[in-house]
């Protein structure tokens, strides 16, 4: 099994959940993307790439890790039409990596947040596994079914939202809220803050794009 990859993007990042993972041998391979970089450099963790247009990041930054560090860099300009956590989840896919997980893609911005979701829907497509991670939640998107086991959990949470159309045949047994043959919908909150009955929990749907949420208080 493949180890993963991280992407260091430039939003919350909180050193008593970040430093572990990324110091953690389940991780082999580190990407700094934007202001993302300052968090590594405070840390002295070197990235195995960089990425960004850097506007928010000290140039001196950019310069010590290009010079003294011979890190690769891909710098863009500013004006472009990805954002850089998007151009760094196509290079890990451009580079084979397998399972990748996104830190620094919640924060603040909402409106980041929610590209950075969206931006799921590439690896989906590549057939790589991605997800968003903070210390509160854990954000994937499914093509299909999943089981979520209780010992192995993020939370004791999870919500379920449609990524685009609703999605018809929508099962979940085994929670506190089951449902069966439901059409989930993007203008409901019917699918929030469900809980694990069972040990398992069960997902299932004939088509579509689900987006996951495991959260914790």
């Amino acid at each position: 099994m493949s180890k993963r990859t991280v992407i260091v993007s430039g939003g919350m990042l909180e050193e008593d959940f970040v430093l572990p993972i990324l110091k953690s041998e389940d991780t082999e391979f580190v990407i700094g993307v934007d202001r993302g970089l300052v968090f590594l450099y405070e840390h002295g963790i070197r990235p195995d790439y960089i990425v960004g247009d850097f506007d928010s990041v000290p140039r001196k930054l950019v310069n010590y890790y290009r010079e003294e560090l011979d890190v690769p860099i891909r710098e863009f300009n500013p004006v472009k039409d990805a954002s850089d956590t998007e151009i760094a989840l196509r290079l890990c896919i451009g580079l084979r990596r397998r399972e990748i997980w996104i830190l620094g893609g919640t924060g603040n911005r909402i409106d980041h947040l929610w590209a950075n979701v969206q931006c799921l829907q590439i690896a989906l497509d590549a057939g790589v596994e991605a997800r968003i991670v903070d210390s509160h939640n854990q954000i994937r998107l499914l093509d299909r079914g999943i089981t979520l086991k209780r010992e192995e959990a993020f939370g004791p949470f999870f919500s379920l939202f449609p990524l685009e159309l609703p999605v018809e045949d929508f099962n979940i047994k085994g929670a506190k809220y089951p449902l069966k043959n439901h059409i989930l919908r993007p203008c409901d909150s019917l699918c929030v803050s469900n809980e694990f009955e069972a040990d398992e929990v069960e997902i299932s749907f004939v088509y579509g794009h689900v987006i996951l949420m495991e959260t914790r208080d």
